[in-house]
């Protein structure tokens, strides 16, 4: 089994191209998804700066299927709706490959992590290329080549910042927001990079350690 995260850029005339574009800033998480015949069922999470603009691109793009808000923050929105399955879930279904959610999409672009075989990750570019749209292979990794393959050179720098700046020391030898600061990043996007990077690993030394899940601990 191989893990490979693959950045897609959706065509232009799918709403969350359209919509993530105007909202450059914003960052759009596909949950779940029900495929239908022609349209299916979506829950899709938002976090942008004015998530009542979003939500009202969104509707715009297609009058005869408003979202659903589900909850709504200050910084974002969860929504349900009827819609198209991305190409790139769709190219991933007709090879046979296993998505790991969430989809994350911003500014037109879709990162996708998959598992499979080669031949089904080939058969998955092979689809994608069929239906014209550009690509890039952020890393292929088998799950036992090591944590390192696991990250992307951002994620691996940001990790190594902050422990040499002692972020994951108790206590704390600096904040998110002076993290943030050193790498002049913003404080959302450094929190992000650093969860992905976080479960990434995590997940990676579960499967490799961790056979069954725990049992309760007996009185």
């Amino acid at each position: 089994m191989t893990l490979a995260r693959i950045r897609v850029d959706l065509p232009g005339d799918a709403w969350v191209s359209t919509v993530s574009r105007s909202f450059p800033d914003a960052t759009f998480r596909l949950l779940a998804t029900m495929p239908g015949a022609d349209h299916g069922e979506a829950v899709v999470s938002v976090e942008a700066d004015r998530p009542e603009a979003v939500l009202d691109a969104m509707a715009d793009c297609d009058p005869d299927h408003e979202p659903s808000p589900v909850s709504q923050t200050d910084r974002g929105l969860t929504v349900q709706l009827d819609t198209a399955q991305p190409e790139p879930l769709r190219a991933a279904s007709e090879s046979g490959l296993p998505v790991e959610p969430p989809c994350r999409i911003q500014n037109g672009t879709a990162t996708v992590d998959l598992r499979g075989s080669h031949d089904r990750l080939s058969a998955f570019g092979q689809q994608l290329d069929a239906a014209g749209l550009d690509y890039e292979v952020e890393f292929v990794g088998g799950f036992e080549d090591g944590a390192d393959r696991l990250l992307t050179d951002t994620q691996r720098e940001l990790l190594m910042t902050a422990i040499d700046l002692g972020y994951y020391d108790t206590p704390r030898g600096c904040t998110l927001t002076e993290l943030a600061a050193h790498l002049d990043i913003a404080k959302s996007t450094c929190s992000e990079t650093l969860q992905r990077a976080e479960g990434n690993l995590i997940k990676q030394f579960a499967r490799e350690h961790f056979s069954a899940p725990a049992q309760p601990a007996s009185d």
